[in-house]
């Protein structure tokens, strides 16, 4: 059952609108990070469903925020079918993201009243997924389709909210090009954790670059 539900997820992406993206095998790093990029400001963290027994590591996380990041809406990634979305979501999910759009997912997740972030590609796909009751989509890939895509979709499309992930950095310039073209949110991976500060933990790196990072954009 998700601690957060689903007007109260959104709510968090838009008031901190970096959602880091990751994942670990082991389960203290993935608990150091998830607690690195709390005190950086962020209120939403999603961990993908990207290796063996992936589901495994993610229920130890989902306990172990309620405990220590209280605030912190952790979700799921990667996810593709409703199967895999039913099983994150028993083990506590409070958003499901995907790299495509699965009108079944949808379905799953809306009877829960779960937020599914669904990939999309084109600005169809992105109808389609509204029209399944997807509040906030994925813009993916963003290094593909870039800024000029957000803003271009954005002018007979107002009232959409658009998370993009892919190509996203920590950086002043690339930040402020996709919130200037109109994006909700961005979704970041490996630019937030450089695989040397992982393997170094050097968690304090991350913490540091989530509140630099939150302050170009908030």
């Amino acid at each position: 059952m998700a601690r957060f539900n689903k007007i109260q997820v959104i709510d968090k992406i838009e008031k901190a609108p970096i959602v880091p993206v990751f994942y670990h095998k082991d389960i203290e790093i993935a608990k150091a990070v998830l607690k690195a990029c709390y005190y950086g400001g962020v209120k939403a963290f999603e961990f993908t469903n990207r290796g063996d027994f992936a589901h495994e590591i993610f229920s130890e996380l989902v306990k172990y925020a309620a405990k220590e990041c209280p605030e912190m809406a952790v979700g799921v990634g990667s996810v593709v079918d409703p199967g895999t979305a039913s099983l994150y979501m028993q083990l506590g999910a409070c958003f499901v993201v995907g790299p495509l759009f699965n009108p079944e997912v949808a379905k799953t997740c809306n009877r829960r009243l779960v937020p599914y972030v669904p990939g999309c590609g084109s600005v169809s796909e992105i109808g389609f997924a509204q029209e399944a009751g997807c509040d906030l989509c994925k813009v993916f890939p963003g290094d593909v389709l870039g800024p000029k895509f957000v803003k271009g979709l954005l002018a007979p499309m107002p009232w959409s909210k658009l998370m993009v992930t892919g190509g996203v950095e920590p950086t002043k310039e690339n930040l402020e090009s996709w919130f200037k073209a109109g994006v909700t949110a961005v979704g970041m991976g490996s630019k937030l954790f450089p695989k040397d500060k992982i393997e170094s933990q050097d968690w304090n790196y991350i913490t540091q670059k989530c509140k630099e990072s939150l302050s170009y954009i908030i």
